[in-house]
């Protein structure tokens, strides 16, 4: 009878030290080719004029510089809203807007999930039928509402509707179906808990990965978000529409805008870096695939 292979008194995959050392050594180059972007991206921050409008154009940098970092922040101090505002305006957007998300949709999908009442199978249909349709779609609809509102050149034309993003709510309702136990619930309901503590104390630690996961996601979507057609006003536009704007001067500011890219995607990258294993978990328990 074979021996089982245990790697940290864990029983592992029944294949040879070879083939493992082959899967780790295809995973390494395929991580290594996925991370050419990033890295080029940083390579250009850091070429002078010169080097970056080179033909053909070079991969590595010869002579690193640090200064189309410095014409980066020349052109945000120039500017005639303080860029800390612009920097407000997205971290308001981004940390308003993820929150309101978590909590709505979590709250959501733990009522279609866990409690029954009649038409929640119907409801869920059209949370799944909504992740058909592009925001492009219902453009026209959501101006004349924002309108309608009075929400134009406010803050809450980005923030309430990332709340209301289905995308959230089906990952969680699909998480909860797999990873919170019924009987764990209805034992916190006979100890006389009552159904919001049963939510936030029992099921919320549960689904830990599920709630990571859409933080990262909603937090990227927003933190990326560009100019947005509910807002005119230059003092409620966001960080990355004024980056656009920055090195949207041609070919003089093309070092301040590769600069503007690296700084753009460090937050992103950090977030999801962290949590990478949560989204992984989460996804297989969803059946989603990217």
């Amino acid at each position: 009878m074979a021996k089982l292979r245990t790697r940290k008194h864990k029983v592992v995959l029944a294949r040879s030290a070879g083939g493992d050392a082959g899967i780790s050594v295809i995973l390494i180059i395929l991580g290594a080719f996925m991370f050419l972007p990033m890295v080029y991206v940083v390579m250009q921050a850091l070429k002078p004029l010169d080097e970056l409008w080179m033909y053909p154009p070079r991969f590595y940098v010869k002579s690193p510089t640090l200064r189309n970092f410095r014409d980066l922040f020349t052109l945000m101090n120039i500017s005639w809203v303080p860029f800390s505002r612009y920097i407000f305006n997205t971290v308001l957007n981004s940390v308003a807007g993820t929150f309101g998300h978590l909590l709505l949709a979590s709250m959501a999908a733990y009522a279609l999930a866990k409690i029954k009442f009649p038409g929640r199978a119907t409801m869920f249909q059209m949370v799944q039928l909504s992740l058909m349709f592009n925001s492009t779609v219902s453009a026209i609809t959501s101006f004349i509402l924002m309108s309608a509102l009075g929400w134009l050149d406010n803050y809450l034309a980005i923030i309430v509707p990332a709340w209301c993003s289905s995308l959230g709510l089906y990952l969680m309702k699909q998480f909860m179906d797999t990873n919170v136990n019924d009987s764990v619930l209805e034992s916190a309901r006979l100890d006389g808990a009552s159904e919001f503590k049963t939510f936030w104390v029992i099921a919320m630690p549960m689904v830990k990965p599920a709630w990571l996961t859409l933080i990262i996601y909603s937090f990227q979507g927003l933190w990326n978000a560009g100019a947005s057609m509910y807002i005119y006003s230059e003092q409620y536009k966001s960080f990355n529409y004024a980056i656009g704007q920055i090195t949207a001067g041609g070919i003089k500011r093309a070092g301040a805008s590769a600069a503007a890219q690296v700084i753009m995607m460090l937050v992103p990258i950090t977030v999801f870096v962290i949590s990478q294993s949560n989204i992984i978990e989460t996804m297989g328990s969803s059946g989603m695939k990217d």
